[in-house]
This record gives structure tokens, C-alpha cells and sequence, in this order.
């Protein structure tokens, strides 16, 4: 569940979508979001088929409950049912007022947010923190329109964690750190993430182990007028459990987008520098959005890469796709 800036700015701990209010009296405030979203996609893997896929579906419900003119009391709770499965992925409480929102529990962390891409599904060589979220979260954001800091740490899960591929990891002490430090100034959004993990379930090597996990990312946006501009670099470092490097990347982004009243035409590159003998990959893609409705938007896409899948060239990638959310 990929949060944006501008969301963070509306409600720093809870859902990314604008929602719906439901009741407003006496201090308490409850709104109810939701997303649904559909593709037909063809993805790189030469062992997959085109399939229809539902790619995001989310109800989520946050509140706040004013306790005094500076202080409110917040709490929220989300769940994802992609799969047919429900489940809850988010259930927290905290405080917010002028200083910042302080959360506690099961939510996203800080890194959830770090990327530039413009790509929807087919820009996939990107940074990869692993796991952006857990269950005993305490997480600090403040955001004044200019300056914004974040920061959360996942004590210890001590619970089942799903990873964004959908596996399911038991506790292994897993114990994370990030951070995010911005600024905006005249059409510019400059922005560092850093994240540390120990005993992180689940890597681009090694998908069912736990590693550690050290990593950074830079991050900046520029836009004027109907264009938007887009760059990143960053690092990642995945060790094994005795402590020897097993992979190291440099990732670079660039993207682009240009609206013409309700239509956004994006492009974008992205490079995964492998510092080993496996060199690097790249994947390029173009999209169109038009946007039906403030909550509805319909878009296509089209990708390439030069990864190798078994040793088998990628296949050439397209996405067609509907989002609703409320």
C-alpha cells in the first residue's frame, strides 16, 4: 500500500485516500476510505501468462478525537483482501497536534513511501527496502508544508508479517529502523530515506531467508506548470546472517509526466547496478491515465527490460487497468 506525500501532509499515520466522512460532532471525526483496482496485465516473466489480476483492494477507517485545541487523540484501522484473503494490516492509535503524529501498532513505516516512479507495474528494477511494515510499530511524523521528518521503528515482531510479495514470514526478532528527512521549496520536493533491518524475512536473493538490510535513498521532484520531473539514486545491502555482504546495489531512477487536462502521460527508466559479476538491468516504460473522476481513473501501460528469467530473455510488458477508491 504505496502512501503519497501529499497524503502524509493530510493525515500523517492513516490511509491514503481522501475518504468519506461519516461522523463529525463534539471533537470526534470518522472517516471510512476504501480502493478498488483491476488489471489485465502481461508482466516480464516468460513463465507467465496474461492474466486479470485485482491489484489493490483496501478499506480502511481513521478517526480523531479532539482532546484540547492542541491535541488530538487518532487511531485507525486498514485491511487488504487482494488475495481473497482479508487482512488486517493496519491497527494503531497515537496522538497528533502542531509538533507532529505520534502512532503505535501495526501501520506502514516511514520507507512504505520512498520512490519516484511513475510506473504502475512495469518499472520493477527500483530499491527494495524488503518489509516496510510490522506489528509493533512506533512511528513519528511532522510535516509543516515545507520542512518534514519521519521516523519509525518496528520494536520486534512478535507476530506473523506478510511481505509485499504476499508471503507469509513467522518472528525471527526482526527489528527495523528508518527515517526520512524533506524539504519543498517552489515546485521542488527533495528528500532522504534511510533504513537499517535485522533479521528481514525475504530479499531479492533470497526469498526465504532472513538477512540484514542497510540502505538509503535521495530522492527529488520538480514540478512547473503541466510537467513533472522525477530522479532518485540509491543504495541497498543485503548480508546474511553471519554478517557477509551477499549483494550490493546501486539504483538510479528517472521519470517524467506531462498532463493535458485530465490526461497524464508518464515515462520513465530505471537502472538496478549490481556491484558483483551479475552487472545490471534496467526497465523502461510509458503509461497514459485519464482520470474519469477525482476517484476514477483508467490507465495502459507498456514496459521492457533486459533482466533474465531462467536464463530467458523478458518478455515485452503491458498493463491495462481501473482504479476506483472512495
Amino acid at each position: 500500500m504505496k502512501k503519497t506525500l501529499l497524503a502524509l501532509a493530510v493525515v500523517a499515520a492513516g490511509s491514503a485516500n481522501a475518504g468519506i466522512n461519516l461522523y463529525d460532532a463534539n471533537g470526534v471525526k470518522v472517516d471510512l476510505s476504501g480502493a478498488a483496482e483491476v488489471q489485465y496485465r502481461e508482466d516480464y516473466k516468460p513463465s507467465n501468462d496474461a492474466e486479470l489480476r485485482i491489484d489493490d483492494a483496501d478499506l480502511a477507517i481513521n478517526t480523531s478525537v479532539a482532546i484540547s485545541d492542541q491535541l488530538s487523540a487518532v487511531a485507525g484501522t486498514a485491511f487488504e483482501y487482494e488475495d481473497g484473503d482479508v487482512r488486517n494490516d493496519e491497527l494503531w492509535a497515537g496522538f497528533s497536534s502542531d509538533f507532529g503524529t505520534l502512532t503505535f501498532g501495526r501501520q506502514y513505516m516511514i520507507s512504505d513511501d520512498s520512490g519516484i516512479g511513475k510506473d504502475y507495474e512495469l518499472g520493477s528494477e527500483s530499491i527494495d527496502f524488503v518489509q516496510t511494515n510490522g506489528n509493533e510499530v512506533v512511528k513519528y511524523v511532522y510535516d509543516n508544508g515545507t520542512f518534514y521528518f519521519g521516523a519509525s521503528h518496528d520494536i520486534k515482531d512478535s507476530g506473523v508479517i506478510v511481505d509485499k510479495n504476499g508471503v507469509t514470514h513467522q518472528d525471527r526478532d526482526t527489528s527495523i529502523t528508518d527515517a526520512r528527512i524533506g524539504y519543498r521549496v517552489a515546485g521542488l520536493d527533495a528528500r532522504v530515506y534511510y533504513y537499517t533491518g535485522d533479521n528481514v524475512a525475504g530479499t531479492t536473493f533470497e526469498e526465504k531467508g532472513y538477512v540484514d538490510v542497510d540502505g538509503y535513498n535521495v530522492e527529488a521532484e520538480y514540478g512547473f506548470g503541466a510537467v513533472g520531473l522525477a530522479a532518485s539514486f540509491g543504495q541497498v545491502e543485503y548480508k546474511d546472517s553471519f554478517g557477509k555482504a551477499k549483494l550490493r546495489a546501486n539504483v538510479y531512477q528517472v521519470a517524467a509526466d506531462y498532463t493535458i487536462d485530465k490526461t497524464t502521460f508518464a515515462i520513465g527508466y530505471n537502472n538496478y547496478d549490481r556491484r558483483d559479476k551479475s552487472g545490471d538491468n534496467y526497465a523502461v516504460y510509458a503509461n497514459v491515465t485519464q482520470q474519469l473522476h477525482s476517484n476514477v481513473k483508467v490507465y495502459a501501460e507498456i514496459g521492457d527490460t533486459d533482466t533474465k528469467f531462467d536464463g530467458r530473455s523478458a518478455d515485452f510488458g503491458y498493463v491495462a487497468g481501473m482504479e476506483v477508491k472512495f
